[in-house]
């Protein structure tokens, strides 16, 4: 069997080389030339799998995308082709979550607000937004969610407003009007009665009040970017945290330099969520073709580099939140990061080059914070960011 892997998939060859040959080539210039051999392919969001890829693939039988996402792909023609299909649902859905608890403080911090005080509005309520939706209402934050699709499905194709209520939901224009901040974790979907492209238009751009923070690490195309700017460059009395654009990765460089927080789609790119990925595609490859898969997921990942933070005594609660959240990942630096290589090699290589020399990221959940017995109150808010959470030694 021969494997072509994207070059950005981690442990491909720990998990895949037993199985067959391994060859890796960058997502961006795998062609259909490069697939004339191939029995599988294992790609991640950059590659699009569709009838221009797959025009000489006449021995794949296998497509497996180590992401959550699946726009990228044509499963329909994949289908019609007999070639087997698998993601990664939930692979880095932790790994997005500290990106926007941590991208939330740091914007908290930098104004003078505090996230206990705002509501927050969640776009989409899946594998990311429901974790979002859980971690924040374990720390104490007021929450809305909106999800039409889940609402609909949940009530055998009604999906009034008195359903979603009913289900805990909202329509996306009371989101606008009741909340503070926007997170946006929906899949890109472009037709269809629940169809995401510009899902934030620019009537509700428009509509946000002045102060809202819209964070979007779900899909660049789900916003109308050109809106967005005009908004943040004319009033400039709204602020954004993005991770993701349209026409990546040749962004819109203005959007990004007007954006509080602006990031190469890296949400995700903790290295606990890609060896997830990697390891869930390589079971359904085994499975796909009838092998025992005989790596596991605790064999793949590392000891953190640390551990284990003891914080000291008397710390308020934004001050513990703060130490422990940038002891594991701090946006601030993919942030400076992005403006480096932009500036240095254009937008559109300097954004790739962001990605495929990512550096070593963990979880929230790899790191124990210890606190000493007179600090035990804050362990309700240290294990809802997702810590663990242990007893300090005197």
């Amino acid at each position: 069997m021969k494997i072509l892997v994207d070059a950005n998939v981690p442990a491909a060859e720990t998990c895949l080389a037993a199985l067959g040959e391994v060859v890796r080539l960058p997502g961006r210039e795998i062609d259909a030339a490069s697939l004339r051999d191939i029995d599988a392919l294992v790609v991640r969001s950059i590659t699009r799998v569709d009838e221009v890829l797959l025009a000489e693939a006449s021995r794949l039988r296998f497509v497996g995308t180590c992401t959550i996402g699946t726009d990228h792909v044509d499963t329909r023609l994949l289908a019609e082709r007999g070639i087997t299909f698998a993601s990664a649902p939930g692979c880095n859905a932790e790994a997005v979550v500290d990106y926007v608890l941590i991208s939330l403080l740091t914007l908290a911090e930098r104004q003078g607000w505090r996230l206990a005080e705002r509501r927050v509005g969640v776009v989409g309520a899946g594998n990311v937004g429901g974790r979002l939706l859980a971690r924040l209402s374990a720390m104490g934050v007021d929450c809305l969610a909106c999800d039409p699709p889940r609402v609909e499905a949940e009530y055998a194709g009604r999906g009034d407003a008195e359903d979603e209520a009913s289900a805990g939901f909202v329509s996306l224009d009371t989101l606008i009007d009741e909340c503070d901040v926007l997170c946006l974790h929906t899949p890109l979907v472009r037709q269809g009665p629940h169809a995401t492209h510009h899902l934030l238009d620019a009537e509700r751009i428009a509509a946000l009040a002045p102060g809202s923070l819209l964070l979007n690490a779900g899909r660049g195309d789900c916003v109308d970017g050109q809106a967005l700017r005009a908004r943040l460059s004319g009033e400039g009395d709204i602020n954004a945290i993005l991770d993701v654009f349209e026409n990546e990765p040749g962004i819109d460089a203005s959007l990004a330099d007007l954006a509080e927080i602006a990031t190469p789609h890296i949400a995700g790119y903790s290295l606990d969520g890609k060896l997830r990925g990697t390891h869930q595609v390589t079971r359904a490859l085994c499975r796909a073709f009838g092998l025992p898969c005989r790596v596991t997921l605790e064999e793949l990942l590392p000891t953190p580099p640390l551990r284990s933070l003891a914080l000291g005594e008397g710390l308020e609660k934004e001050e513990a939140l703060s130490l422990a959240m940038r002891a594991v990942y701090d946006p601030r630096r993919d942030h400076d990061s992005l403006r480096r290589a932009s500036r240095r090699q254009g937008m559109a290589r300097g954004f790739d080059a962001c990605r495929a020399n990512y550096p070593l990221r963990r979880e929230f959940a790899t790191l124990e914070v210890a606190l000493a017995e007179e600090d035990r109150h804050l362990a309700t808010l240290l294990a809802g960011a997702g810590f663990r959470v242990g007893r300090r030694l005197e």
